[in-house]
This record gives structure tokens, C-alpha cells and sequence, in this order.
């Protein structure tokens, strides 16, 4: 599990931000929300429209996508723009089996040249600095002649699958389980081999597993994937070279509806459940943008609650405009963060805990108050 991030001049993040995903003092949804090593489940962050909330998923994305995703680490714009420096750093804590894996890289955009080290229990494992690195994992030590823009860690996995090393290959199999979703796109992008696709899911693992979520959501709908389907006045066929088409069908009515006439939030939901139940069975990070994407307050709630109760060591960390998830019912004080945009000094946060609130407050009146900062700053008036 991701216990801390720590960027600098990354994006918006001007200034080193530190984003910890560990458990504070509080008692409040301790069983639920927090895993028995002490690490947190999940994050979420909130704030203005432009603040850089999606920038801290960007941030832990950008690691994903380098390790898996045969992307360079020049191909986008990662330094931040108005830094004086054209460096930028991500520092990454995770812990599996109790163990403190750390993982460091540092790219300096003007001269190309790129760093890394990797420790375990603050033992050094590899360490790299442009195209030369010294390995303690692998039988070679010294190496020269390294891609300047592709991560050396990569190299090592896909060369060697950590033979002899349990911990960095539960590291990575976690890593390779996580998911990342924009909710207001419907993009997923999904870091290991299976295929989170809802089509392809669907064609591999049938209708059941997302009709029993509905049941127990309480959802009055469910689906079916066919070449037709048949309502009490209706009957739909697909024929288009004997494909199948996904249909929804509301319980007390039973009319089929095909999927793309459905609503936006049903889709978006329909979408996004194949990745939720894989993160939360096989213990990865969800990374969710826009969380709030067309789905009902009481539909995000359940989500929130439903992850929280049912993942072992998952996590969840999504980004959201709806204030009426910042709630001790759903979520701990440290599990919130918000993000302020502050002109030329860039994106800071503030964790909802270190203002130190009593349980019984109530946390969506004090953000909307201004307590912990991260609020938009319009103009109450319309003025010609």
C-alpha cells in the first residue's frame, strides 16, 4: 500500500508537498477505513475547479505509467512551469509485509538526465544517476549506457521478475493491480494483464458479478448481454454478425433498455464497477478522477462506505467535488485533504486532520466555511 508521496515542482506542486497516506490519532472509522497495518484506504481530495487535485493522481499515475506503459519520462509536461528550477522530483513510500520500500526519481528536463534509488528498510537497492547505475539486486552491479529517459527500474523487473526477491515482486504485483479511472471520460487504464474493459469483462465473466453488486446496492436495475432482449410490450434484437448488446432492465417493469440510451450516471457506474470489484478483490490502488461524475450523493456514499468495509489492502483515492462526502460517517479527518491554488507559489494541501476537528463536527460545514481552505473565491453578485 502507498503510505506517503512527496513531490516537488511537479506540475502545479511548486513547492515539496507531502501527501501522507497513513493513520493519525483519530479513532473514527478505525476498523473500516484503516488496514491492519496501519495504512489508510484510501484518500480523498477536494477543492476549486484548476487547483491541481488531479495532479497528486497524475503524480502517482506517472510512476504506473513508466513502469508499464513504455512511456519516456520526457514525453509530457511533469515541471512545473512557473518553478525557477527545470528539475522535478516524485518520492514514492510504500509498505508491503511490513516492509518500507522507497522509491525516488529526480529528471532534470534541461540537461535530460535522469535519478533514481530504491531502498528497502532504508537498505539502498539501486541507484542511478544518467546512464550509469550500480544494482544490488541483480548478479551485475555496475551498469553504463542506460536509457536516459526510461526508468532503470523498469529494465530490472522486465529483465529479471525480482528472481530471489518475494518483497519487490509483491511490490509490483500490487502496483500491476492497480487501476486508474476518469469518470467523466470513462477512461480506464488498467496497469496489469487483465482486461477492466466493461465489454471484454463482461464477455469473460458474465453478467453475475455486477448484478449481485446491484442486489446489494439496493439498485432496482440489472443487465443482460445478448443478441436480443424481451420486455413485456418490446422485443430489441442486435443484428449485426451475431454480436451481442449490452441492455438494462428495471426491476417492476422489465422493459430492456440498450446501454447507450441509458442514463450518463448509469453508465458511467456500469463502467467503472469492473475496475472497483478487481481493486478491491486483488488488493492495488483505484485511482478515480472526478468522482462525482453524474452519480446521486447517496450513490457515492455507498461507493465510499462499500470500498472501505469490503477492501483488505486496497486503497481508493479519487478526487471529488461533492462536500457531502466529508463526513466522519465515510471518511476520517486524514483521509481528506484540499487543494488551493496560490498564484505563483502553485497548488498546496491541507490535510483535514491537522486542524485537528472533533468527530462531532461537522467537516462539509467547516470546508464550506473556510476552515480548511481549498474553496473557490466567485463573486456572490452579478456586476455589469
Amino acid at each position: 500500500m502507498i503510505t506517503k508521496l512527496i513531490m516537488k515542482s511537479f506540475r502545479s506542486f511548486k513547492y515539496e508537498t507531502t501527501i501522507d497516506f497513513t493513520k493519525t490519532n483519530y479513532k473514527v472509522l478505525e476498523v473500516p477505513n484503516v488496514s491492519d497495518n496501519g495504512v489508510l484506504k484510501g484518500a480523498m481530495f477536494v477543492g476549486a475547479n484548476a487547483s491541481g487535485k488531479s495532479n497528486v493522481l497524475r503524480a502517482i499515475r506517472l510512476l504506473l505509467d513508466l513502469l508499464f506503459m513504455e512511456r519516456e519520462i520526457n514525453s509530457g509536461l511533469f515541471a512545473c512551469l512557473f518553478s525557477e528550477t527545470p528539475v522535478f522530483s516524485l518520492d514514492y513510500y510504500f509498505k508491503i509485509d511490513e516492509k518500507e520500500i522507497r522509491y525516488f526519481f529526480e529528471f532534470d528536463v534541461e540537461k535530460t538526465i535522469l535519478s533514481e534509488k530504491l531502498y528497502i528498510d532504508n537498505k539502498i537497492l539501486l541507484e542511478r544517476m544518467g546512464t550509469t547505475a550500480k544494482s544490488y539486486i541483480t548478479d551485475k552491479e555496475n551498469y553504463s549506457d542506460i536509457d536516459k529517459e526510461t526508468l532503470f527500474l523498469r529494465t530490472i523487473y522486465f529483465n529479471t521478475r525480482f528472481a530471489g526477491n518475494e518483497i519487490l515482486r509483491k511490490w509490483f504485483d500490487f502496483l500491476q493491480s492497480s487501476v486508474y479511472f476518469n469518470a467523466f471520460e470513462r477512461k480506464i487504464i488498467s496497469y496489469g494483464k487483465k482486461e477492466l474493459s466493461l465489454i471484454k469483462y463482461i464477455e469473460k465473466k458474465g453478467t453475475m458479478e455486477i448484478n449481485q453488486f446491484f442486489e446489494k446496492l439496493g439498485f432496482n436495475q440489472s443487465i443482460d448481454y445478448a443478441n436480443e432482449a424481451e420486455g413485456e410490450h418490446v422485443v430489441i434484437k442486435y443484428n449485426m454478425d451475431g454480436e451481442k448488446m449490452l441492455f438494462f432492465k428495471r426491476k417492476g417493469i422489465e422493459t430492456p433498455i440498450p446501454f447507450h440510451e441509458e442514463s450518463e450516471g448509469n453508465c458511467t457506474l456500469l463502467n467503472l464497477l469492473p475496475a472497483f470489484l478487481f481493486v478491491i478483490q486483488n488488493n492495488g490502488m483505484l485511482l478515480i478522477d472526478e468522482f462525482s461524475s453524474g452519480f446521486h450523493n447517496e450513490l457515492e456514499e455507498w461507493l465510499v462506505k462499500y470500498f472501505m468495509r469490503t477492501a483488505n489492502k486496497s486503497q481508493m483515492i479519487f478526487v471529488s467535488h461533492s462536500t457531502n462526502l466529508l463526513s466522519t460517517s465515510l471518511l476520517r479527518p486524514d483521509q481528506i485533504y484540499s487543494v488551493e491554488f496560490d498564484g505563483k507559489n502553485g497548488s498546496r494541501v491541507k490535510r483535514f486532520s491537522d486542524e485537528q476537528p472533533r468527530v462531532a463536527q461537522n467537516l462539509e460545514k467547516m470546508y464550506l466555511s473556510g476552515v480548511f481552505g481549498g474553496l473557490p473565491n466567485y463573486k456572490d453578485t452579478y456586476e455589469d
